[in-house]
């Protein structure tokens, strides 16, 4: 499983839903663009250092962008960025889903959908 940044944001803003599916996900497994994500993310050094250690602690997998990964991603930005707004980011994690056989975990189902070859687990941060 992928884990898309938007669980990682939910379970770091303290909410137990996420932090509870995420341990069960151990170890993590994401996209070097969730690690920039989420280090441009951070107001400071010190959650920067937070983020490390905590994605260290989940003995974290981060897959770099691989020349299949990138071309994969054309192709996922040609298809859909003018029918269903396809980001760069988005193309980048999903591209690294497919590459990996993996499904991707997020909150933000409408991302992905469109994308007929790629399973994903939609997370339901309820209030």
């Amino acid at each position: 499983m992928l884990i898309d940044t938007d669980v990682l944001i939910w379970m770091t803003r303290g909410h137990t839903g996420a932090a509870a599916r995420l341990q069960s996900l151990l170890p993590w497994t994401i996209s070097a663009v969730t690690y920039m994500e989420l280090a441009q993310g951070c107001r400071s050094k010190q959650e920067l250092a937070q983020i490390q250690k905590g994605l260290a602690l989940s003995r974290t997998t981060i897959f770099p962008i691989s020349s299949a990964i990138s071309d994969r991603a054309i192709e996922l930005i040609n298809s859909y960025a003018l029918s269903h707004s396809m980001r760069l980011g988005d193309a980048l994690i999903a591209a690294t889903a497919t590459e990996h056989g993996l499904a991707v975990l997020t909150a933000n189902a409408k991302h992905f959908s469109a994308i007929p070859e790629l399973a994903i687990e939609i997370f339901v941060p309820s209030r």
